[in-house]
């Protein structure tokens, strides 16, 4: 039986490495409950998240023996044996979009003699839909992952949204939330993130990369500061620019679902994970994210409506009419639309899940870094591929 009393985290020092640092903006939740707090918010997020689709955010309601007990945690249980792991593992439920629990690394090969070093463990929010079960040794601090999980929603993903809301000039600064409701079915969800330090010679076979350029599927993506160099950004000029692990801070992306509702004008960023710079490439990296989606059921006027003037029981992927933002840059369209689709968050998250979940190696990986797959390995739907940023 594990102890209740966790053994402290310690981050690792930061690299000491000169890297081309992303310059991101930093938005101080502490202004939000000021007066116009919001709006200078919105002022000084909206290049971003029109242009760049990443920032920071500092002051945001949670403490740092909070989250640092959330890696305390997800260490804790990649201890533990593979065996035991590999009890909340199922190959057929990640085969069917299904992705909450344990996914070990080492299902895809990306070159010969060399699979993928990602190991995930996925716990879903506490909305009573998403019944599982867990390790004891998460089990036992249940209570304090639901309460950092909603922390996280209530204190950070409620307030980027109204602040989002503001930057498309809605009128109801809650309308992008009221989708986003924690109690309500949905697809959010805790994760903790294992990267395994490969040897010099598997990291030349793979580019240098441990994951390749992609974008997140969903609203939000955040990532809680831990100091192993490794993310990059994908700039408007073309280049990767390293995201640096900035103190008492969570890193934000805008994720594909919140860029089609606002027809491509919300930025989903372009991100990879690179092998870490040579004084940290040795060393395993640690994540914990929160995973912001959509509800699966609307529960409001935002994004479809019957002709009686009702919201349709599934959130659309269409794009958002009432913005004075969206129509006038003409942003009504995305890639659902141009297709006749017209998906819900439900179906989107399956058909994206699946295919991202698919055993497939690339055709070929370069040595700087560049994935070539077979374009039936990238169909998310007919029409509809994924994208590999190079």
């Amino acid at each position: 039986m594990p102890s209740a009393v966790l053994t402290p985290y310690e981050q690792v020092p930061e690299t000491k490495e000169k890297l081309d640092w992303a310059e991101l903006v930093t938005l101080d939740l502490s202004e939000f409950e000021k007066p116009g707090g919001k709006q200078r918010l919105a002022s000084q997020l909206e290049h971003a998240a029109h242009h760049v689709g990443f920032f920071y955010v500092k002051n945001f309601g949670i403490s740092q023996q909070e989250v640092d007990r959330q890696f305390a945690l997800g260490r804790e249980f990649y201890d533990l044996p593979l065996e035991e792991r590999l009890k909340y593992h199922n190959i057929e439920d990640l085969e069917r979009g299904e992705y909450n629990g344990y996914r070990p690394s080492g299902l895809r090969q990306i070159v010969e003699g060399v699979k993928d070093n990602i190991q995930v463990y996925n716990t879903p929010k506490f909305d009573g839909f998403h019944k599982r079960a867990q390790p004891k040794v998460l089990q036992t601090h249940i209570e304090e992952i639901e309460k950092f999980s909603r922390d996280i929603h209530e204190q950070v993903v409620q307030k980027l949204l109204r602040i989002l809301a503001v930057v498309l000039e809605l009128d109801d600064e809650d309308q992008l939330a009221r989708d986003h409701v924690y109690d309500k079915k949905g697809e959010d969800h805790l994760r903790y993130m294992h990267y395994k330090a490969r040897t010099p010679e598997e990291n030349e076979k793979i580019g240098g990369l441990y994951a390749a350029g992609h974008t997140d599927l969903g609203t939000i993506t955040l990532l809680f500061r831990q100091p192993v160099a490794a993310l990059q950004i994908l700039n408007s000029e073309n280049e990767w620019k390293w995201v640096k692990p900035q103190d008492a801070t969570i890193t934000v992306n805008i994720c594909d679902a919140l860029s089609a509702l606002t027809g491509g004008y919300l930025k989903s960023s372009i991100h990879r994970v690179h092998t870490p710079p040579k004084d940290q490439a040795h060393i395993d990296r640690l994540g914990v994210l929160f995973f912001a989606r959509l509800l699966q059921y609307s529960i409001q006027l935002t994004l479809h409506m019957t002709d009686a003037g009702r919201p349709n029981n599934h959130v659309v992927l269409e794009t958002i009419s009432n913005s004075p933002v969206l129509n006038r840059g003409n942003f009504k369209a995305n890639d659902f639309t141009a297709l006749g689709k017209k998906l819900t968050v439900e179906e989107w998250v399956k058909v994206r899940q699946t295919q991202q979940q698919r055993r497939t190696k690339p055709r070929e990986v370069t040595k700087d870094g560049k994935y070539m797959y077979a374009e039936k390995d990238l169909e998310i739907i007919p029409g509809l591929t994924a994208k590999i940023y190079n």
